[in-house]
């Protein structure tokens, strides 16, 4: 016969893998993926190797779930971000000065996410980040064109070109500490407005996103 847990012991089994995956936060905020090893998770969470890998049979298994986690929350943001009536390039304004503002609010952490090489089951992970990021603009631009505020375009194309180019523009200065030129938010607006062939400004739009760091799990304010 299978053993079968019971209540008291799975609450354990739970509380011990949300703890090793808050160790394996930090030290992916503080130090990136290559420092994200089970025995430095083990040390940071304050428990034996051991009992990690009674969580996650291995680091990748461990990093991968911590990008679905981190990853999460970055998706929930953003969806946050253009969730209120109003005009359409205030949403993905909104969404474009959300994700920019919270990456630089926390560089060490959104390079992990977007640039720094890792093993291929956490490759996996990022396309997926990458992919949600897209949707969310997607659904905005399929929205303008349905509605005849924007051009004709495929909204997929265009939603994926655009995450492509804000990240490509942030990977510098991620990489740099989150030091960047004060413009480079409103500059990153601009241009997705352009290339969804609205206005290069938005009266009204945040010019200061939230900074909120990446993995906060403090809940969006409605704009």
């Amino acid at each position: 016969m299978a053993y079968r847990k019971t209540p008291a012991v799975q609450a354990r089994l739970d509380a011990q893998r949300e703890t090793v995956l808050t160790a394996a936060t930090e030290l992916l905020a503080e130090r990136g993926y290559a420092a994200c090893s089970v025995a430095a998770v083990a040390e940071r969470a304050g428990i034996a190797t051991g009992s990690v890998y009674r969580s996650f049979p291995s680091k990748a298994e461990l990093v991968a779930e911590l990008f679905r986690t981190v990853v999460g929350r970055e998706v929930a943001a953003v969806h946050g971000a253009a969730a209120f009536a109003g005009d359409l390039h205030a949403q993905v304004a909104a969404v474009i000065g959300t994700f920019a503002g919270r990456a630089l609010g926390a560089p060490r952490l959104a390079y992990a996410l977007l640039a720094e090489p890792v093993d291929a089951e956490v490759e996996a992970e990022r396309l997926v980040f990458r992919r949600a990021f897209r949707d969310v603009i997607a659904a905005r631009i399929a929205e303008g064109v349905a509605a005849g505020r924007l051009p004709p375009q495929d909204a997929e194309l265009t939603a994926a070109l655009l995450v492509g180019g804000v990240g490509e523009a942030l990977v510098g200065p991620l990489a740099d500490g989150g030091r960047a030129p004060a413009d480079l938010i409103p500059a990153l607006i601009s241009f997705a407005l352009r290339a969804l062939g609205g206005v290069p400004a938005v009266p009204g739009a945040p010019a200061e996103p939230r900074q909120h760091p990446l993995g906060s799990t403090e809940p969006e304010p409605e704009p």
